[in-house]
């Protein structure tokens, strides 16, 4: 199957995402978005429909997959077609998608192991194809445990990539390990900027590897304008299990006569790590005074499970 009907099929699969199919397809994806959040409580309407929404916009429009492949010569149409076995990581919403369309396009086979947490949208996308094109829908395969790949990608944390490392060391592999992002501030930021960074910090409950984790500010900063800026997650305290992250490391703070900060959503203390603990979270390291370096062992977790 080559590439331009490849991307035919994705184009369709951005349309149905976008809800531009029958009033039947509609409806039918709305129930997999439902069964989604009833299997995983951290799957929300609303990041459902935000990650549902950047794939399809950002992802699966024709000029930007011909683009996209143009950059290639000869992507997609390997002499010799391999396996690919993929471990797809499940903190957010089809967050293994990318790496299932890159080797969809790539014209190689692919074996896909589903994280038990995002084990339904995935599969239902690829049902699609499927459905759409029996042909297409034969170059992936859904399985419980990957045997007899020629490569391996695979996504996990710090624990898991080290058994990876072990079972895949002799086949090509990508293994991606634990990530987070660091935010430096200056203390003249707008609150626009702030708010910016409030979504880097707390869209999909903070879980994916790229969402803010740390905050890097100078000695002296004035936390308040931050503060209000993350006032516009209020509404995931609605949440019980974001919730009931917050009340836990509340508890633990108060226990161990910590100092914090709190806005009633979020949670800033002091901590040398870079990860917060659970859920969402976010930390900062002070700059001395008069001071060109950060004074990287004094650090600021802010955190928001």
């Amino acid at each position: 199957m080559n590439v331009t009907n490849k991307i035919t099929l994705l184009e369709r699969l951005g349309a149905y995402l976008n809800g531009q199919g029958t009033d039947e397809e509609r409806e039918e994806l709305r129930l997999v978005k439902e069964k989604a959040f009833r299997q995983n409580g951290w799957f929300i309407p609303e990041f459902v429909d935000l990650a549902v929404g950047q794939i399809a916009d950002n992802f699966l429009r024709r000029p930007l997959l011909e683009a996209w492949v143009a950059q290639y010569p000869g992507f997609g149409e390997p002499k010799a077609p391999k396996t690919v076995g993929i471990v797809a990581a499940g903190n957010i919403p089809l967050v293994g998608f990318h790496d299932w369309l890159t080797g969809f396009l790539s014209g190689h086979r692919i074996k896909l192991k589903l994280s038990s947490k995002d084990a339904v949208l995935l599969p239902h996308l690829i049902g699609k194809i499927a459905e759409w094109s029996p042909e297409a829908g034969e170059l992936t395969s859904i399985q419980d445990v990957l045997k007899d790949c020629d490569a391996y990608i695979a996504t996990g944390s710090n624990n898991s990539a080290r058994y990876f490392e072990f079972y895949f060391s002799k086949y090509p592999h990508i293994i991606r390990r634990n990530r987070t992002s660091v935010a430096v501030l200056t203390g003249a930021e707008t609150p626009a900027q702030l708010e910016s960074l409030a979504d880097d910090a707390l869209l999909y409950f903070g879980l994916g590897c790229r969402n803010v984790t740390k905050v890097l500010v100078p000695e002296g900063y004035d936390f308040e304008p931050l503060m209000i800026a993350f006032k516009k997650y209020d509404w995931l305290m609605d949440n019980h299990k974001y919730k009931n992250n917050y009340d836990y490391n509340l508890a633990l703070l108060l226990l161990n006569n910590a100092p914090f900060k709190t806005n009633d959503n979020l949670l800033l203390h002091e901590n040398e790590s870079v990860f917060s603990p659970s859920a969402c979270s976010i930390t900062a390291c002070t700059a001395t005074a008069g001071n060109s370096k950060p004074n990287w062992p004094k650090m600021l977790t802010c955190s928001a499970l």
